[in-house]
């Protein structure tokens, strides 16, 4: 059985940045209300306020993010699944970022209606009005 979600939209438009692994993290990278920082071997991943990205910096924008209210314990299977498989068969891409309490698909403006369709669609609860 598919478990329904309720997600929220969050206000911001997001950029998805990518610097070179062994810069500082950047000041601006951690401003805002959602932001989330990656470091690995290969890149510095940041998402945060397209706003706040400085115009050098590589980055793809134009995201926005849905939020999935929990939290979801850690036992919990299926949770990204369950949104993504139907995202997957309309042609959606999406980023989904996970914290210790939840998760967030990250798409892009342009699809954000088809996404919230699709969602609804499969019986998630969608607040598309951003909190």
């Amino acid at each position: 059985m598919t478990q329904k979600l309720t997600l929220t939209l969050l206000p911001e438009t997001l950029a998805i940045c990518r610097l070179p692994p062994e810069v500082p993290t950047p000041a601006w990278a951690s401003g805002g209300d959602f932001f989330s920082i990656t470091r690995t071997r290969d890149e510095l991943s940041v998402v945060a306020p397209e706003g706040r990205v400085p115009a050098a910096v590589r980055r793809e924008g134009g995201f926005r993010a849905l939020k999935v209210e929990g939290p979801i314990p850690f036992s919990a299977v299926g949770i990204l699944a369950s949104l993504l498989d139907p995202l997957a068969r309309a042609g959606i891409s999406v980023l989904a970022l996970s914290t210790f309490d939840t998760d967030y698909l990250l798409v892009k403006q342009s699809d954000l209606d088809r996404v919230v369709a699709e969602l609804r669609a499969t019986g998630h609860r969608v607040n598309d009005q951003p909190a």
